[in-house]
């Protein structure tokens, strides 16, 4: 497929990211600070009438975006659109995309107002922001035009899921007075296209921005803002922290998936006893290898050399436990691993901060996850990540709720315990 045919199929977003159900009353996030190796989150309090612009931290009055454009009104792009109209931004929304796109994306409701790509001068009039929500290498191809043809003061951003290319190819052609800082938001859906887009994609998922000094602190703190006021969490990473990081934790494991599904499907070719013993914990770790070419193609070509450093790392892991299997020094890896998988957060759209959880046993019976979270939605208590983890037909099982806060979870807990249900903290 060749880069201009997959200009508007910017794909399910980041890959390997689960979907997620509509928050019914999304809560904004405050900043946190994680450690110096996990990056610096970027936050501070929006004003209480902010109604798309942002306080500046440096000198400068309020900063507003006036005209917003999205360049690719599929999944991604769609759902900033939407988002951007359900927190009341003030600013015009501009959308980029294919005719048939544009159609589709203004009777949603996606887009103020709508232009084909060869029309792409057009909707760059008067805009101070421009987001690219295409496929990397269509992003590659944006950039040059889109900084020859943006008027100055202009912020540029886009969400590929690689970074360094992307933010060499912004230094080379953005001149003078135009700014650039790569994007990469931490969500995404099974779904595609601008008839997929959802207001809440980005409730609680981690935005990674690559920061720059040469872009003004306003029109930073600006952008900052408006992705906190869509309700992303934003992390500030450096593009070569970014790309060995998501090599290490996305993209090494479908590499794996991948070839592991492939092994195991060979070996069922030569004898068909493989695959019908595939049972949950294959299908769980080998999830991802569903995932399209089409999809990663792109991404490995821009991040081939820290996914080989990963691949090679872990080899050298696999040896190392080859020669050691049967010793009893083993259970040190099962151990350490078990902790450390232990600490992962468990929200799919890439919290960084661990949530707090309570465990609630639930009876086998329509409605009563729908029960639970009315009872708490009626109280105040927003529920920031479910998970259905035991069930028995006819015997019910055990949900997990997470909550951004300890006070929060500790109100679920009593209100459940109110209403008949068993609650308690991990």
């Amino acid at each position: 497929m060749r880069a201009r045919d997959r200009q508007d199929q910017e794909g399910r977003g980041t890959p390997g990211a689960r979907p997620r159900a509509r928050a019914s009353a999304a809560r904004q996030a405050q900043a946190i600070q994680p450690g110096a190796d996990q990056g610096r989150f970027a936050g501070g309090d929006l004003p209480a009438d902010h109604p798309g612009g942002c306080r500046p931290r440096g000198r400068g009055g309020l900063v507003f975006f006036r005209r917003a454009v999205i360049v690719g009104v599929g999944l991604l792009g769609g759902s900033l659109g939407l988002a951007l109209k359900r927190t009341g931004f003030a600013g015009r929304r501009v959308g980029v995309s294919r005719p048939e796109t544009v159609a589709q994306a203004l009777e949603l409701g996606v887009i103020d107002e709508g232009w084909s790509y060869d029309q792409l001068d057009k909707a760059l009039v008067g805009a101070d922001l421009v987001f690219i929500c295409t496929p990397i290498q269509r992003i590659l191809e944006l950039i040059a035009e889109i900084g020859r043809l943006a008027e100055p003061g202009a912020l540029i951003t886009d969400v590929g899921s690689t970074k360094r290319r992307i933010v060499a190819a912004a230094r080379a052609h953005c001149g003078d007075g135009i700014h650039f800082v790569g994007g990469h938001p931490m969500a995404g859906s099974e779904k595609s296209g601008v008839t997929a887009a959802d207001p809440f994609l980005f409730q609680n998922a981690i935005y990674i921005l690559v920061p720059d000094d040469a872009v003004p602190a306003d029109r930073y703190r600006a952008l900052i803002d408006l992705l906190r006021l869509i309700g992303a969490r934003v992390l500030e990473l450096e593009a070569d922290h970014h790309d060995r990081a998501v090599a290490a934790i996305s993209h090494l494991p479908q590499m794996l998936a991948t070839s592991l599904v492939e092994m195991v499907g060979r070996l069922n070719e030569e004898r068909d006893h493989y695959l019908p013993l595939a049972a949950g914990g294959f299908r769980d770790l080998t999830r991802i290898a569903s995932s399209p070419f089409a999809m990663w193609e792109d991404i490995v070509a821009t991040n081939a050399d820290e996914i080989g450093g990963m691949i090679d790392r872990y080899i050298a892991a696999l040896k190392d436990v080859k020669a050691r299997l049967g010793e009893a020094s083993l259970g040190g890896d099962f151990e350490y691993a078990n902790r450390i998988r232990g600490s992962i957060p468990r929200d799919a759209k890439g919290f960084i901060h661990a949530l707090h959880e309570v465990l609630v046993q639930a009876e086998d019976r329509p409605g009563v996850i729908a029960e639970i979270g009315r009872v708490l939605g009626e109280a105040g208590v927003n529920i920031n990540d479910i998970e259905v983890m035991k069930v028995r037909e006819g015997e019910g099982g055990t949900l997990r709720l997470g909550f951004d806060s300890a006070e929060g979870a500790e109100r679920a807990i009593g209100i459940l315990a109110g209403v008949g249900f068993t609650a308690r903290r991990p």
